[in-house]
């Protein structure tokens, strides 16, 4: 009897195809979707492949493909357009943000563009001081190298899943919903892909409302056509960590919250 893993893993199954196929067996990779009544892989492309439980004959766990830079990119403006600032700015390739919000990614400037370089930073220190805001720079790994010496004051982890496919819904643009417990988006990214996030999760009274509520979540941005799910978790938030695991929710990326000020970037 085959033991499956945890939804959101990556695996390959091997199965029998219908009877007369030349080969009779196959393999699928991917994200485990399901496993009961049907075995559900979504593929990179993408798309699903349903098999019936009585078919698969092997099972293997696979470790997470390695992410390209393009990817954490891609998401990470998608998550800028899921809750855009009060106001925005693009400085050389930067996206430039303040709102009446305290969380830190409504009052950061992202690199989102191929162009962004840390030579733009004394402008964007310079941007946020006409706001009398801090400016915060949101550095996600991979896309820009910190100043040297340059210390993080808030780090996230950004955690992904698959999401089930459904009945989708024509939808264009942004949309949002607030639950009780957390609040979500669905957004695209430039290559296409459709990202529901997750975000605001408050599950430290009742944990089990908290995931119901991210389930329902996570279903309404598929419905809404999306394909993949994100979760920014803080590196101190051990309540949402959890969570984020019993949701099937795997590591994409690192992401970093760093204090600029004008003298330590002006020989960059």
């Amino acid at each position: 009897m085959l033991s499956w893993p945890a939804l959101g893993t990556r695996v390959t199954v091997r199965y029998r195809r219908a009877k007369g196929s030349v080969p009779p067996l196959t393999d699928v990779v991917g994200h485990l979707l399901a496993v009961d009544p049907v075995v559900r892989v979504q593929t990179k492309t993408g798309a699903v492949v349903e098999v019936a439980p009585a078919d698969v004959v092997a099972l293997r766990s696979l470790t997470d493909a390695p992410v390209r830079t393009s990817a954490i990119r891609g998401l990470e403006y998608a998550a800028a357009a899921a809750w855009p600032g009060a106001e925005e700015s693009w400085l050389d390739g930067w996206l430039l943000r303040r709102g009446k919000e305290s969380a830190w990614s409504a009052n950061s400037a992202v690199p989102l563009d191929l162009s962004a370089q840390r030579s733009a930073i004394p402008a964007i220190v310079a941007w946020y001081q006409r706001h009398d805001l801090t400016p915060w720079l949101l550095i996600p790994d991979r896309l820009l190298a910190p100043a040297p010496g340059a210390t993080s004051e808030h780090g996230e982890q950004v955690l992904v899943r698959p999401v089930r496919d459904a009945d989708v819904s024509a939808t264009t643009g942004r949309c949002t919903r607030l639950g009780e417990l957390a609040r979500a988006a669905v957004t695209d990214a430039p290559d296409g892909t459709r990202w529901v996030g997750l975000f605001e999760i408050d599950a430290a009274d009742d944990p089990g409302a908290a995931r119901r509520e991210c389930e329902s979540l996570l279903a309404w941005g598929a419905r809404c056509g999306a394909t993949r799910g994100y979760l920014p978790v803080g590196d101190d938030d051990t309540v949402t960590a959890a969570l984020a695991e019993a949701l099937g929710f795997r590591p994409h990326h690192r992401r970093r919250y760093i204090a600029a000020r004008s003298g330590d970037w002006d020989s960059v």
